[in-house]
């Protein structure tokens, strides 16, 4: 689901203050007061509906019963999953570099297809080697967007003269895409008693398709480099060369896996979490719903919350850590509730983090440098995955929600440490 390093940011750096329109690289960009109002609606219009389609995904909370009622046994399921994450770590950076060398918007209308051709093996041909190349299509096709949309956005409300509405814009393309995957889990049920898991998949290409259609329609004036195919590898090396050697780019880059990849982890725990309360199972569905509500309103709030500057986020930061370790700790329904509340300050830490990096980075490697960031997230988050499974092996959920409470606490005092600086 990034700006400025992890140095002092003061309140006012979010909104220009200068009545000069500001010159970057030769373009001239328009003050805030003169912004084309119709571009950015066009803009966040078209933005909205993709972020929404391309997540209302009917598969998401059944495919792994497909894949149990195909006959697969569980450590083939497992595989499955890791061919996923491993995908979208190989093609992460390379994706990146590409979309800095074409056009991003050719690349946004590329992923949902190679995604919706994955969902169509999946069922019609259901096996194995059918779901292991729909879930290789479907991660590329994620990666193929993993900083290509960022990139484009940033850019496009730079030309309007409009960064400094990046922050609310992007936190409300993630409550779209938020929404669409509670929609999907609402859907998912009734289409299933339906029309089986073809009706499903069949669902969830349709979305993909109209994600597409939509993605065709985003505004693009950046002008690609002809030369692309051959200078790809050479903004491969300056987009990691920024990344390893701009001392702001780098601390806001390290930035981002520290404040999503736990919680993201987490995530898919959180049903577990909630059954070991002892609830009845048909009261899960709801707790989970609370969690992923809240999480969409956490996300609503980036606009203003991007005033809180290093030290706010910092604060920010420590409080949803301990919302997440008593929340988890009391081990009662009302503690879930805290548990969302944390989880919605994490995805608020997540935008923010997101709108310090794209601050900081040059237009010609923007989105490079963003799927570094993202690289970072997807390689911590499976590390997460893999302390989760060696403490939950003798603790409770709710003991190891507690501890990995802790990275939080941690990052959080690095930040206000630096901020103090």
């Amino acid at each position: 689901m990034i700006h400025q390093p992890c140095l002092p940011r003061a309140a006012s750096d979010a909104v220009p203050t200068t009545s000069e329109p500001p010159f970057r690289e030769g373009l001239m960009t328009l003050s805030p007061a003169r912004v084309p109002a119709t571009g950015v609606r066009r803009l966040t219009t078209t933005l909205y509906g993709y972020a929404f389609l391309d997540d209302l995904v009917l598969l998401y909370p059944v495919y792994a019963l497909l894949f149990a009622d195909t006959g697969l046994p569980l450590w083939q399921i497992s595989s499955l999953f890791a061919l996923w994450s491993l995908t979208a770590v190989v093609l992460e950076v390379p994706s990146g570099a590409w979309a800095d060398t074409v056009s991003r918007r050719r690349l946004l209308w590329i992923g949902p297809l190679l995604t919706a051709a994955g969902f169509t093996l999946w069922v019609t041909v259901p096996s194995y080697g059918a779901f292991a190349l729909g879930f290789v299509l479907w991660g590329a096709g994620g990666a193929l967007g993993s900083g290509s949309l960022e990139a484009l956005v940033y850019d496009e409300l730079e030309r309007l003269g409009a960064t400094e509405r990046y922050a609310r814009v992007m936190g409300r393309t993630r409550a779209a895409r938020l929404l669409a995957t509670v929609a999907a889990m609402g859907l998912a049920g009734p289409v299933l008693a339906l029309g089986g898991y073809t009706a499903v998949g069949a669902a969830s290409v349709v979305a993909c398709l109209l994600a597409a259609a939509t993605a065709t329609r985003l505004p693009e004036h950046r002008v690609p480099d002809e030369k692309g195919s051959t200078r790809w590898s050479a903004t491969l090396r300056a987009g990691l060369a920024e990344a390893r050697g701009d001392r702001t780019v780098r601390g806001a880059l390290l930035l981002v896996p520290a404040v999503t990849a736990v919680w993201s982890a987490l995530d898919e725990y959180v049903s577990l979490l909630i059954r070991d309360l002892g609830v009845a199972d048909a009261t899960v569905p709801y707790l989970v719903l609370l969690v992923w509500t809240m999480v969409t309103l956490g996300s609503l709030c980036a606009g203003p919350a991007e005033r809180l500057g290093t030290r706010g986020l910092a604060a920010l930061i420590a409080g949803s850590a301990l919302a997440l370790a008593v929340g988890a700790g009391v081990r009662t329904p009302a503690g879930i509730a805290l548990v969302g509340l944390a989880f919605a300050g994490f995805q608020l830490a997540e935008v923010l983090a997101d709108v310090r990096l794209q601050h900081r980075i040059e237009d010609a490697r923007r989105a490079t440098v963003t799927s570094v960031a993202s690289l970072g997230t997807e390689l911590v988050t499976l590390a997460v995955f893999g302390v989760y499974t060696l403490l939950g092996a003798s603790l409770a959920h709710s003991t190891v929600f507690v501890i990995l409470s802790v990275p939080y606490l941690v990052t959080a005092l690095v930040l206000g440490l630096r901020d103090r600086a």
